[in-house]
């Protein structure tokens, strides 16, 4: 620990008596030792069992689970190296039998289900084939057929009792490289082919309409799938575009930002203005298009009527969309200059704070690159738990369990393809299938699965909590430096920002970790709310719902309540060096005695930087609009086709708000520990030359309303 600076043993005010002024002395930021070791080493035990967790999961973790589609035998379908390499489509003998409700119970048609190099093409039975004596059908009708099936002279009771081939073959189409059934409407009429009933293959007509309902159920997950691959292909065809509007967007963040640091009262200003030209365009493009509407078949029809879809371009024709728009354009307009009328007086001191703000990120430079490197270490926790997940979600062993169309005792039990057929199980029900059901296990560590992903979960919140904390930590330490520098800029560090992420990890690892393990902590019991009241929505008790309702509301504010203390809590670490209880109990203490400058500057200034960032995104979502909806006639043919236009659109909205957060994040921090130093150097000095102040002439002038002597405030800075 640094040794204690000479002339001063505190700053003073409520932690000391104050002495005489030395000019050796550099600030309380250097005065420190470690803090909450037991947490720190906690912290460090937890992440080698982290590390433990997703080696043993990578070893039994198999994630082609996850990418192909697998067999009766619970073989991958595609897979290279495989005897299935090169027959990537799942292929179902009988897709009605998926119409059971065993499939929603066991995830698993009851139907043998094969790998095939391609979907059949043609209406087929086995009867038709092997009766029409044609090689070339049988041998097109082999290749869905299980593997191994040679015998082309068996007779077809046989074949079919043991289900070595399928009854029928279908007109099938790959969906998620799954055979469906090519089943299409003409003129209200279900129909595969050219054909509403169809031959099951036994000798018996059957309506098209069960093929729909088997077809249905075997595609209750791949609805989802199907959607997210035109997403997936929108992305792959405007991926380059987007990447081009998230690169604007961060120029114009940088670009607003480093005007901010030397036009800071012109900026704001022009925020201000610009923000409510942009929200008064949009409200005239709503009625624009509300008025164009107008008489056109259709537009008339409302929301509610419509119900859900998917193609979100169909909302866009009804002209309760725009009014809808233009309703919630309005509002927020008239809120904002509402408050900017009332605000006017304290946005003129919140200016002042943003200045001085300002220099101090233009003497840190290095602050406003300083977020890429959270983001990088968050990028990395994120990609650790989703592939742990993955190993771990994976890690389980192949089931087989006896399926049966008839009733059977030893329906549903598990059973080994190897032996099956020389079991008992095969005499007592012939009509009895050994079939993969699903992925799991009966071991030890098959048992603890469910606490292996809770744990991954956990660390997650908890090192992504860690992670934010010791950014918030290193911009405190950074820009308190600057601030306790008596002498700006010349006894500030010559690298505060490295300077502040060394003593941060060196001395309070163990106050970061604890303020983030009870963040953690709630975060999770609110995942868990969630799920439970996921788990709840089918059941119709009422107050338990109401229960779960009140506890999610308790938890929300308990965790916005901990992410506001734990904010405070780490510059006063940054600051003093003192533990995460103390820091978080002087910040708050601090804060409630100057409750009403805390609402006046700091909270005005979280609005002013919310309007910057609304000014950024708005402007980069509006022409990220106008591209992808081919309205900018000079690149019109240059903008990709796209199933969902909304998908780069909100993927650029949302990055570029990442990216001016990202940015006024820094700021805002520095507004956040400038303030409480601010109080803090209220508390322990009266600017008097034995105890002078510390903030810069512009600030104590704006911010004491002119009460200090122009001498005292020019002998402060030396």
């Amino acid at each position: 620990m640094d040794e204690e600076a000479p002339g001063r043993k505190d700053p003073g005010g409520a932690y000391g008596t104050p002495q005489k002024y030395d000019p050796t002395f550099k600030g309380p930021i250097y005065d420190r030792g470690c803090t909450d070791v037991v947490c720190c080493v906690l912290l460090v035990l937890a992440i080698v069992g982290y590390v433990i967790v997703g080696v043993v999961a990578w070893t039994h973790g198999d994630p082609r689970k996850v990418i192909y589609p697998t067999d009766s035998r619970g073989q991958f379908c595609g897979q290279q190296g495989t005897p299935n390499e090169n027959k990537p489509f799942l292929f179902y003998f009988d897709i009605v039998k998926c119409a059971s409700p065993l499939v929603l119970l066991e995830f698993q048609c009851p139907t043998t289900q094969i790998c095939v190099s391609r979907c059949p093409d043609r209406y087929l039975t086995y009867l038709g084939a092997y009766s029409a004596g044609s090689p070339g059908d049988l041998e097109y009708y082999r290749q869905f057929c299980v593997p191994g099936f040679r015998n082309l002279r068996k007779s077809p009771i046989e074949v079919l009792k043991d289900k070595e081939c399928p009854a029928m073959l279908i007109p099938s189409t790959p969906l998620a490289r799954r055979c469906f059934p090519a089943v299409h409407a003409k003129k209200g009429v279900i129909m595969v082919g050219n054909e509403t009933t169809y031959d099951d293959g036994h000798g018996r007509r059957r309506n098209v309409t069960e093929l729909l309902e088997g077809a249905k159920k075997a595609n209750v997950v791949l609805e989802a799938r199907q959607l997210a691959m035109k997403i997936f292909e929108d992305y792959t065809v405007s991926w380059y575009w987007i990447i081009i509007g998230l690169v604007i967007a961060m120029v114009v963040s940088f670009i607003f930002i480093v005007l901010l640091r030397y036009l800071a009262g012109i900026m704001v200003w022009v925020m201000i203005v610009m923000v409510i030209l942009v929200l008064g365009y949009g409200i005239f493009h709503c009625y624009m298009e509300y008025a164009k509407l107008k008489g056109e078949a259709g537009s008339d029809i409302s929301l509610k009527d419509l119900g859900f879809q998917t193609d979100l371009r169909v909302y866009l024709h009804l002209r309760q969309t725009w009014l809808a728009f233009m309703i919630i354009l309005c509002i927020v307009e008239v809120v904002i200059v509402l408050l900017l009328i009332f605000l006017r007086k304290r946005i003129l001191i919140a200016i002042a704070l943003i200045k001085e703000a300002s220099r101090a990120v233009g003497h840190i430079m290095m602050s406003l690159l300083f977020p890429l490197c959270t983001f990088f270490l968050l990028c990395l926790c994120i990609a650790y738990w989703a592939s742990t997940a993955v190993f771990l979600s994976t890690s389980n062993e192949a089931i087989y369990k006896v399926f049966n169309e008839t009733a059977c005792q030893f329906s549903g039990r598990t059973c080994e393809p190897e032996t099956f057929n020389t079991s008992n199980v095969t005499k007592a029900c012939p009509d009895a299938q050994c079939l993969f059901a699903f992925y799991g296990g009966e071991t030890a560590y098959h048992k603890y699965l469910i606490v292996f992903q809770f744990y991954n979960v956990f660390m997650f919140f908890w090192l992504a909590n860690f992670v934010i904390a010791l950014g918030q930590v290193t911009l405190a330490g950074a820009f308190a430096s600057y601030y306790w520098a008596f002498k700006k800029p010349d006894d500030m560090p010559a690298f505060p920002l490295f300077s502040s992420f060394g003593r941060a990890l060196r001395y309070h690892t163990g106050s970061l970790a604890f303020g983030s393990l009870l963040l953690a902590i709630v975060q999770v019991i609110r995942v868990t709310l969630e799920y439970l009241d996921h788990r709840l929505k089918a059941a119709d008790n009422k107050f338990a719902k109401f229960l779960l309702g009140c506890l999610k509301c308790c938890f929300w504010c308990l965790e916005k309540f901990i992410k506001f203390l734990n904010r405070n809590a780490y510059i006063m670490i940054a600051v003093y060096g003192t533990n995460f209880c103390t820091s978080a109990r002087n910040a708050f203490f601090l804060l409630m005695r100057n409750i009403i400058r805390v609402a006046v500057l700091d909270k005005v200034t979280d609005f002013l930087f919310f309007l910057g960032k609304l000014l950024i995104v708005g402007s980069v979502g509006i022409l990220a609009f106008f591209f992808f909806t081919h309205r900018i006639k000079l690149v019109q043919d240059t903008a990709p086709p796209l199933n969902y236009y909304w998908v780069p659109i909100l993927t650029v909205i949302v990055g570029s708000y990442l990216i001016a957060h990202g940015f006024f994040s820094v700021y805002g921090m520095c507004v956040d520990t400038l303030f409480l130093c601010f109080c803090e150097d209220l508390e322990r000095n009266d600017g008097s030359p034995e105890r002078p102040y510390y903030m810069s002439p512009e600030l104590s002038e704006i911010l004491l309303k002119g009460s200090l002597e122009p001498s005292k405030s020019a002998d402060s800075q030396g």
